[in-house]
């Protein structure tokens, strides 16, 4: 059995690679010819320990991915099998492709519900996520300019992506974010609302991504009022674990206005319609579908190059 680092993973699939397998695994799931399970949490003396995975038969694939938590931080590994004789293939730190499955889902979701023009990306806490996104969101629109809400991030920092993406990216209060950015993503480990619903503004794609706890959110009952669509990976999981749906007053009926990824993407062409007014959001809590899918096609792309056995 054979491991693949963070390193091979990064080389293995880049932004464009990564948007295509997750939207061909949700397509499959659609189809219904692939299977995911829930996350499963437990918890003892501090540890948290968290397993998810799925079952992708077109790239041959069945897997797990496992993580620990402590201390607020993770470490994840991902296992997988041969569908075709249940062998075990390989390990792979999962690191670095839960950024990338992570954006990628966020600029797909982004295809059907943002202005196809958008200009300025606002982004909510600049960790691996929110870096990742803006990386993935230059590559995929035609940006101007890039605002950033978080505190604790270095000048250094904001100037190195600035070159890496070449964009400006400022620092800006979370009331300028919401009124001046056609796409905005919360990518902070907030327990509470980042800004206020009313100033937000209108036709605004907003990918939150930042939590998948049943007692966290980062948006306010005032966003979610204003959704045309919300869209999430899959009912079973998001409803359980997203925060932000959870603890949102049930007068809103945020049902009516959910969909799931798979059906979103079987829509022809964009959900916006004319001129909308509303909001459009991406609630994300991340599921064993995604992963398992790239860390397929990660291992089918190193094992051609290494001379391994294919699933």
């Amino acid at each position: 059995m054979h491991h693949i680092s963070d390193e091979m993973v990064e080389r293995a699939a880049d932004a464009r690679q990564a948007q295509d397998v997750v939207e061909e695994a949700f397509r499959a799931f659609g189809r219904g010819q692939a299977a995911m399970q829930q996350r499963e949490r437990i918890e003892a003396e501090g540890v948290k320990l968290s397993t998810l995975g799925a079952v992708v038969p077109h790239l041959g694939i069945a897997g797990a991915k496992v993580y620990t938590t402590i201390a607020g931080r993770f470490s994840f590994v991902i296992l997988l099998f041969s569908c075709l004789d249940g062998r075990p293939l390989a390990t792979m730190d999962a690191a670095a492709l839960t950024r990338r499955r992570t954006a990628a889902s966020s600029v797909l979701m982004a295809r059907r519900m943002a202005r196809p023009d958008a200009g300025r990306l606002g982004v909510f806490g600049l960790g691996a996520q929110g870096g990742e996104h803006v990386r993935q969101f230059a590559g995929a629109y035609l940006l101007r300019s890039v605002l950033v809400s978080d505190p604790g991030v270095p000048d250094a920092v904001l100037d190195g992506l600035s070159k890496e993406v070449g964009l400006p990216v400022e620092r800006a209060d979370a009331d300028a974010i919401v009124r001046s950015s056609d796409i905005v993503v919360t990518a902070s480990r907030s327990a509470a609302a980042l800004f206020r619903g009313a100033d937000v503004a209108p036709g605004t794609f907003i990918a939150a991504v930042g939590s998948s706890l049943p007692h966290t959110r980062e948006l306010d009952d005032a966003t979610l009022a204003r959704a045309e669509v919300i869209a999430v990976e899959w009912r079973r999981q998001s409803l359980e674990e997203a925060g932000d749906l959870r603890l949102a007053d049930p007068t809103l009926d945020l049902a009516a206005r959910t969909r799931e990824f798979a059906e979103v993407l079987a829509e022809p062409g964009s959900l916006r319609g004319g001129a909308p007014r509303g909001l459009f959001i991406y609630k994300a809590v991340g599921v064993g579908l995604q992963d398992i899918a790239l860390a397929g096609h990660v291992y089918r792309q190193v094992a051609q190059g290494q001379g391994w056995d294919l699933p």
